[in-house]
């Protein structure tokens, strides 16, 4: 697992580093947000092609990683609050050839396909994909990928306060939350910006 994480963490901060830090050297503010079509070119096609479908796998792992909390958390609260209720609580065995048994629950089903309608319908709203995605991303990274990271390996370790290794895990932290807080500034004034021009169901890269 830790050669799995550290194999894929470098990968993909290399590949984030050099997109983000050339195409600013070469293009300023002026870099769109999609290298690939950004400039009006579309060829070679099956490359555009590899792209959205590697865009499209890690946005699908990506919603399922972050809506399962909280799918659990509506499903288990409603089982609680009408325990009573078989549209609520009820499991019926639905055979699928080949793959077993699937238990099917009817509110489940009902309820996370409207969610995912809903969703689906409001990112189609909005028409500074980039943008939002860079709050969201702002949002979520120092607590997720630094902060609460180091704290278990500090308490984990043991590591004394104030110690060498404890000040400079703290530094990492701030200095990440830092570089979080001016991506979510960024990422604000980008979505400010968009509004002036903003025509619904209409992205923007």
């Amino acid at each position: 697992m830790k050669r799995a994480t550290l194999l894929s963490i470098s990968v993909t901060t290399a590949f984030y580093l050099l997109c983000g830090c050339f195409g600013y050297a070469a293009f300023g503010d002026l870099a769109p947000g999609n290298l690939l079509t950004g400039f009006g070119f579309y060829n070679p096609y099956w490359l555009l092609d590899i792209a959205n479908i590697a865009i499209v796998v890690h946005l699908v792992g990506a919603y399922q990683v972050f809506c399962q909390p909280l799918f659990a958390f509506i499903e288990k609260w409603s089982a609680q609050k009408w325990s009573k209720s078989d549209f609520v609580t009820a499991e019926y065995d639905l055979p699928i050839p080949f793959c077993g048994v699937y238990q099917l629950n009817f509110f489940r089903l009902i309820w996370r396909t409207i969610f995912v309608v809903t969703t689906t319908l409001i990112s189609m709203l909005m028409p500074f994909f980039n943008d939002v995605v860079g709050i969201l991303g702002a949002l979520g990274f120092w607590p997720l990928t630094v902060y609460f990271p180091i704290e278990m390996y500090i308490s984990q370790k043991k590591i004394g306060r104030w110690t060498s290794r404890w000040v400079a895990l703290q530094m990492l932290s701030v200095s990440c939350f830092f570089i979080s807080l001016a991506a979510a500034v960024g990422s604000v004034a980008g979505v400010v910006l968009d509004l002036q021009t903003y025509k619904p169901f209409k992205t923007s890269y």
